[in-house]
């Protein structure tokens, strides 16, 4: 697999030298060229910059505001970055026209990809798929979309060498079958590991990005153009490794990446809004009264507008949900408490019974849950406003990206470093990302005068009614 020439890519040729630039936190120049700029004033990529990327964070972080489109900017920056890294390891060889032009469609497929990837996203995007609702397509569906007809697809047919099957075979590369127009498989398969992989581009920018804004230390105690320097093809495969010289920095980025998770993704009270928002989510596409809101209709709003759409109909729904949208976007922040949380270490049998349960499970487990404690504190309990919150089905993608030793040699970094090996080993997932249960404040301090272990017998109890109801 012969390489593109980074020079002859014109974004990467003016990435340090362009006229033309913007400037997005913390002091980054994204070189614009004029087709990057007739992709970034279509109207899909200017609605990114009315969604928040970390949505609910902000009400943990107040300055954790940012837009999708900004990051969407520092994904395609370093996404340049990564092209004059990895171009320059082997140049094109003269006089192949055809494999020149192959691969300038793939970088350029690249550059797509990385700055339209995030195009499809809807408010609140990310814990709303984490649900899993049947007839709720997903972002990249939309994406795919998006480069097929309407304004972002005009401007890739009339600017760029590549298809819409290139950019979603590296934004989607588990699809690949369904892309039969892409270049080069090699070429996409590289290429898609470095849009989404152990590291990439994405993660790159979202973590020094996201601790930024939420004014945490923990995404940014990495060294990002060390692993620049650092990255390499793989010897044998047709994806991105990193050379022995930059695994401290990968060691670093793998451990802040945990961090965040731990702090600011999953903390507690990001998590106790996020499971209102999504309970709110699930019982307003239920049938009640005659009512069922249909947000797939709510897709294509600004945040500000998509939030009023949400409220609205949590008022006309009444009851729990309403009271879920009001602690959230009302004049009044009232979020629901965290009652009990479990983890691989503090409670291992109770984290892998809820881990990864469907979510309409998890809201059917709610009711026979509810029903304990209110029997326990001798009132009742709406079982909408008791809250099993619990790692989603899917999980992270692999931490262990592959190290090319100086003896030519190829390692997973978990061979090489007892950081990455505790983490990858024993699951990333299960240790950042809690079962918790969330309830009203009046139970949560009622149910403080209770014995410890109660929690962990109602739920074992809910647990086995609800798997005894859908046997």
């Amino acid at each position: 697999m012969s390489d593109c020439n980074s020079v002859s890519v014109p974004e990467v040729h003016l990435m340090d030298r362009g006229p033309s630039r913007l400037r997005i936190p913390p002091a980054m120049d994204v070189p614009v060229t004029a087709r990057v700029q007739r992709l970034i004033d279509t109207s899909p990529m200017r609605r990114l910059a009315s969604i928040s990327q970390l949505g609910l964070v902000s009400m943990v972080y107040p300055g954790a505001m940012h837009s999708r489109l900004e990051h969407s900017l520092g994904v395609y920056t370093w996404a340049l970055r990564v092209l004059n890294q990895v171009g320059q390891q082997s140049p094109v060889e003269q006089g192949s026209a055809n494999q020149i032009a192959e691969d300038m469609r793939a970088s350029e497929s690249f550059i797509v990809a990385s700055l339209v990837h995030d195009a499809g996203h809807w408010p609140f995007c990310h814990p709303i798929e984490d649900m899993g609702q049947s007839g709720m397509p997903r972002h990249e569906e939309r994406v795919e979309a998006m480069l097929r007809s309407g304004p972002l697809a005009d401007a890739l047919a009339a600017d760029w060498s590549c298809t819409a099957d290139d950019v979603m075979a590296i934004v989607c590369p588990k699809k690949i079958d369904q892309y039969p127009a892409a270049t080069s498989s090699e070429h996409i398969a590289f290429y898609a590991s470095c849009l989404s992989g152990p590291i990439d581009v994405d993660k790159l920018d979202y973590l020094q990005r996201d601790s930024l804004h939420a004014g945490v230390p923990y995404g940014r105690n990495f060294d990002p153009m060390r692993i620049i320097a650092s990255l390499v093809r793989h010897p044998d495969r047709p994806k991105l490794a990193i050379h022995e010289k930059g695994r401290t920095a990968a060691e670093m980025m793998v451990f802040g990446r945990y961090v965040m998770f731990s702090e600011v993704y999953w903390h507690h009270t990001v998590r106790a809004a996020t499971a209102m928002l999504q309970r709110a989510v699930h019982e307003l596409q239920q049938s009640a009264g005659g009512e069922k809101a249909d947000i797939t209709e709510w897709m294509d709003l600004s945040e500000s507008a998509w939030v009023r759409q949400f409220v609205d109909a949590a008022d006309r729904r009444g009851g729990p949900v309403k009271s879920l949208a009001d602690g959230l976007f009302g004049p009044t922040r009232k979020l629901l408490k965290r009652a009990a949380q479990f983890n691989v270490e503090s409670g291992e049998d109770m984290h892998q019974m809820l881990a990864r349960r469907p979510y309409w499970w998890l809201a059917s487990c709610s009711q026979p849950l509810a029903t304990s404690i209110g029997d326990a504190i001798g009132k009742p309990v709406e079982p909408e406003l008791v809250l099993i919150d619990a790692p989603p089905v899917k999980l992270e993608v692999d931490i262990n990206i592959d190290i090319v030793l100086r003896s030519g040699e190829v390692a997973t970094l978990g061979d090489v470093s007892p950081v990455a090996s505790v983490l990858a080993n024993r699951q990333f997932d299960n240790h950042v990302k809690r079962v918790r249960v969330f309830v009203p404040e009046w139970v949560r301090d009622r149910l403080a005068d209770l014995p410890g272990d109660s929690m962990r017998r109602w739920l074992t109890d809910a647990v086995a009614e609800t798997e005894k109801q859908w046997a």
